[in-house]
């Protein structure tokens, strides 16, 4: 299994999912980096998504949707603050509405991404989630974060197996 910890910390208003990998970071980094590779990961198995647009630079947004069993979309996006590749980044993530527009009836976070080499072939990857509230954070744990996250990245070590090949 790729995650290896996933702690809830309500006192912080944080959620802080680690997981690990057998490639070195600089290889864990294509997974944000490209956005084809990003699609077949950032969206649990049953809500692949697809990428609108990607500018992972500091002041660069990227959009997507996820689209459900059923076909129905849920969109999505990031406003990039910072980036340090191939060490980590971070970036508001927020709803949208169908045309790709934040939508301000859905809490936002502030993701925050380390990678850090673990004995020079291994990554482990950190994903920190901060709320802005207790409500934002009950609200969006309810509707299946952590287990989508870490679904999402249970994706991930086919991926980069692939890349290796």
């Amino acid at each position: 299994m790729t995650v290896i910890d996933v702690q809830k910390n309500p006192e912080a208003l944080t959620l802080t999912v680690t997981a690990r990998f057998d490639a070195p970071p600089e290889q864990v980094w294509k997974v944000w980096q490209d956005p084809r590779t990003l699609e077949r990961w950032w969206g649990p198995p049953t809500y692949p998504a697809t990428v609108v647009d990607h500018d992972l630079a500091p002041g660069g947004a990227v959009t997507y949707f996820m689209t459900g069993p059923e076909g129905d979309k849920y969109h999505g996006w990031w406003r990039v603050r910072s980036v340090d590749a191939p060490h980590g980044l971070e970036f508001e993530d927020g709803f949208a509405d169908d045309s790709g527009r934040p939508d301000p009836g859905m809490p936002t976070t502030t993701v925050r991404v380390r990678l850090t080499a673990e004995g020079g072939a291994a990554t482990v990857m950190t994903i920190e989630s901060t709320f802005s509230s207790t409500e934002d954070m009950e609200k969006l744990v309810s509707m299946g974060m952590e287990e989508g996250i870490s679904a999402a990245l249970d994706q991930i070590d086919s991926i980069l197996a692939d890349s290796a090949a």
